[in-house]
């Protein structure tokens, strides 16, 4: 449900030229209804009424800003039928308005309401009840949040300014409207008090204290939540550590929640808190309650359901509320990514897995979006990059890229497919589900995007610009799930040999560099952008088989041991890169929006913690020591409610204060993938994945793909130490492995590969070590495998 909007009008009394304050709405005599206010509905919308006549606006005594009641508006609009609500002044006066400046209601939404659901506004006047023309409240505001009373101001020089009200007489106002707008099928609940038209200096805003404080700790934050009070410009957050006093830990602006990062105060900290709201003219509310809360360091797997679980709010709490789909990113309304949407159903597939949602709340939300979906702008079946997540309508990428875009189509059928096979049981809202992806899979028309029918797919595909974008799907990068959805096609195939023609068909596809001491099977240079090894396996499980160019599990755990060891290397010297700060990839930087990639100008020193995070398959003990050097280290700037934000730079001072979905995305869906495999489970459980598998030629290989356990019992040990010309390693390993020994300087450098792939069996086995041509000085030997990473720090004399 959403809520209403709140109105602002300006009003003059009958007969008067001085602009006054009047009332249409501040206190009902009534139990249970306002006599003045009149509430009518046609079928099939429906709108809560009440009284004795059954025409009368509900009243709440339970949420009220002011006096002892507010109006009630419960509505649900649908095609066909129409709702109005009359709100009077109290015994039906004719009111002048023609001096006035803004309609004024305070407003509160239980479930907040997006503008693009609010009613339309309109007016009646006398003496022949002629009716204005409608308006959206929606053009005016912006969405109104949940639980906090909102005052939003309407402009009545736009009903005074329209040639189509002419010929109305403003001066005898009988009613101010509320009437359906969008029938979106969906019931909306707000609470209307304080009706008012007025000159805007002429009311003093009354401020109303915070309340309902609670407080959860964490490792090295506490999250505070509390029911907002009216008109704050700021609150002020007090906290009292251990026995001390309380001080001013931190003034915010007007919110319903906040993050404090204490880490600075010190470990397994107890606190108190209380907050007070600060308003526009520097006045000061009352404190709201005090609350006892503690920090306590986390196990690590606490610390990884602590991220997916924050991460996890991007894509439910800020979904848009009508259509379920995720917004671009967390300074965008109506801009909805398809491609972020498909890896936020994953995420809904996590978040039932973990309990943080339940079962029937995430295939309710998901029947939300595909039927969402089902009456969206397609382009041969395919979706658009953006959409209006309101409307459903194409919102342009770029000026040519206005219709289908098959590879960001592609993640959201990933997802889908998921969906399909993980929400299995028999009940009428799954079952739904499970048929509404099936009718949306089969309509895209994977083949049509071969541009006539060449041996390549195409990027886009645009009914105003046709082919003009013109962006074949050749070489390594992010796009490889749409080669494998297209073979898969029960409708619209495309055969297998597009994948090699085109996909793998340029000469650049094949790398076979090493860098690090990491091989780089495919794509660019050291391997590109991280993202490459996100995107196309959300869903797609790479481990244990090839293609004709590459065990994909292995290239992707290369490429990001690549990016590790270029960051822990550092040679363009930013500041803050190390062996836990690291992880390079396309995201949000200070010069806007960069694809950063290792060996390349566009490293230009920011960090991005979706890197890293989302590597969690590949790099375990990399990307787990990246997480609490984020969290731990940089959590104060980079720690937000919905998770890691999307970037910084240290060396610039940077960091994001805002998120990006297909950022937000893989970071929680990855993580579930190094802890359980589940995305990967249920993807490849898709009737249509293995046949196309097998026709694109991919076959079982038998590299060690086992995702390790953070409590790998492998140890080693190194002496003598210090040595001068040889040393010895002692190891005793859990399973057998490939295994490569890397010497690097103190400054990170590669020095000596020493062995590189050698094969150890499970056991004990003792290791030579050559120090020969080694300088006097520190170094540390570098023992790494598949999964599996060792460092020790050696001293050669």
């Amino acid at each position: 449900m959403k809520s209403l909007i709140l109105i602002f009008f300006s009003l003059l009394l009958l007969g008067d030229n001085k602009a006054q304050t009047v009332y249409f709405f501040r206190d009902g005599n009534n139990p249970g209804f306002y006599d003045s206010g009149l509430a009518f509905r046609t079928a099939p919308s429906l709108i809560e009424q009440a009284g004795t006549s059954g025409d009368k606006i509900p009243t709440s005594t339970s949420v009220v800003f002011e006096g002892s009641n507010s109006l009630k508006l419960r509505w649900t609009s649908k095609s066909g039928g129409n709702w109005e609500t009359f709100i009077i002044a109290p015994g039906f006066p004719f009111q002048n308005i023609s001096t006035s400046d803004s309609l004024s209601m305070m407003v509160f939404a239980p479930d907040g309401l997006a503008k693009a659901a609010m009613p339309k506004l309109f007016m009646e006047v006398a003496p022949t009840n002629s009716k204005s023309k409608k308006y959206n409240l929606g053009d005016y505001n912006i969405d109104i949040p949940a639980n906090v009373w909102t005052e939003v101001r309407f402009p009545l020089s736009v009903f005074f300014t329209d040639a189509g009200n002419s010929a109305l007489n403003f001066k005898q106002t009988k009613a101010i409207i509320l009437a359906q707008n969008a029938a979106d099928n969906v019931e909306h609940l707000i609470y209307i008090d304080n009706v008012k038209t007025y000159k805007p200096d002429t009311i003093a805003l009354t401020l109303g204290p915070p309340s309902v404080l609670t407080a959860q700790g964490y490792d090295s934050h506490i999250e505070l939540n509390w029911v907002e009070g009216a008109n704050a410009k700021n609150y002020e957050i007090w906290s009292q550590v251990g026995s001390g006093a309380f001080t001013l830990r931190k003034k915010i602006a007007p919110a319903r929640a906040a993050i404090d990062f204490v880490r600075d105060l010190g470990e397994n900290l107890n606190l108190k808190y209380k907050i007070r709201a600060i308003g526009t003219n520097g006045e000061l509310s009352t404190f709201t309650n005090e609350v006892t809360v503690a920090t306590a360091a986390m196990s690590d797997s606490a610390l990884l359901t602590m991220v997916q679980r924050y991460t996890f709010r991007y894509f439910w709490d800020f979904a848009h509320p009508i259509s379920g789909l995720t917004r671009e990113r967390s300074t965008t309304d109506e801009i909805a990514t398809i491609g972020g949407t498909g890896f936020g159903v994953s995420a809904i597939i996590v978040a039932v897995e973990r309990g943080f949602i339940t079962r029937a709340e995430g295939a309710n939300r998901l029947n939300k979006i595909v039927n969402f979906l089902t009456k969206a702008d397609r382009f041969h079946g395919v979706f658009p990059h953006w959409m209006n997540a309101a409307t459903g309508k194409v919102i342009p990428f770029s000026p040519k890229d206005d219709g289908g875009d098959l590879v960001e189509s592609s993640f959201l059928f990933q997802g889908l497919l998921t969906a399909r096979q993980y929400f299995n049981n028999s009940s009428a809202e799954e079952q739904q589900l499970r048929s509404t992806i099936k009718s949306l899979w089969e309509a895209v028309e994977w083949d049509w995007y071969r541009k006539g029918g060449e041996n390549v797919l195409y990027w886009h595909w645009s009914p105003n610009f046709d082919w003009q974008m013109n962006f074949p799907l050749k070489g390594y990068y992010e796009a490889l799930i749409t080669y494998l959805l297209g073979v898969a096609s029960p409708t619209h195939k495309i055969p297998a040999a597009l994948y090699h023609q085109g996909w793998a068909g340029l000469p650049t596809y094949v790398n076979g560099n090493t860098f690090y001491g990491n091989k780089i099977f495919v794509g660019p240079n050291a391997g590109g952008p991280l993202f490459f090894a996100h995107y196309s396996f959300i869903g797609f499980d790479p481990r244990n088989i090839k293609d004709a160019y590459a065990n994909y599990f292995q290239h992707n755990v290369n490429q990001s041991l690549v990016n590790w060891a270029y960051c822990k290397e550092n040679p363009k010297k930013w500041l803050g890169y190390s062996s836990d700060n690291w992880g390079l990839t396309a995201s949000d930087d200070p010069d806007g929006y960069l694809a950063h990639e290792p060996m390349s100008i566009t490293d230009n020193g920011t960090i991005s913690p979706t890197a890293a995070l989302s590597s969690m398959p590949y790099t375990p003990q990399q990307s787990l020591a990246a997480l609490k050097y984020f969290y731990r280290q940089e959590g104060a700037k980079l720690w937000g409610l919905m998770g890691f934000y999307d970037a910084f730079n240290t060396t610039r001072s940077w960091y994001s204060d805002s998120y990006l979905a297909i950022d937000q995305g893989p970071i929680i869906d990855m993580i579930e993938n190094a802890r359980t495999g589940l995305l990967w489970k249920y993807f490849m459980q898709s009737p249509e994945i293995k046949p196309a598998l097998d026709l694109i030629g991919f076959t079982p290989d038998n590299i060690s793909t086992t995702i390790s356990s953070r409590d790998d019992r492998s140890s080693i040990k190194y002496y003598p130490n210090p040595a001068i010309q040889t040393a010895r390693m002692d190891i005793t390993l859990t399973r057998s492995i490939a295994l490569s020994l890397n010497i690097y300087d103190g400054l990170g450098r590669l020095v000596k590969q020493s062995f590189q792939h050698k094969k150890f069996e499970a056991g004990s086995t003792t290791i030579p070590v050559d120090l020969n041509q080694l300088q006097k000085g520190i170094y540390f030997m570098h023992l790494t495998g598949h999964d599996f990473n060792k460092q020790v720090k050696a001293l050669v004399e």
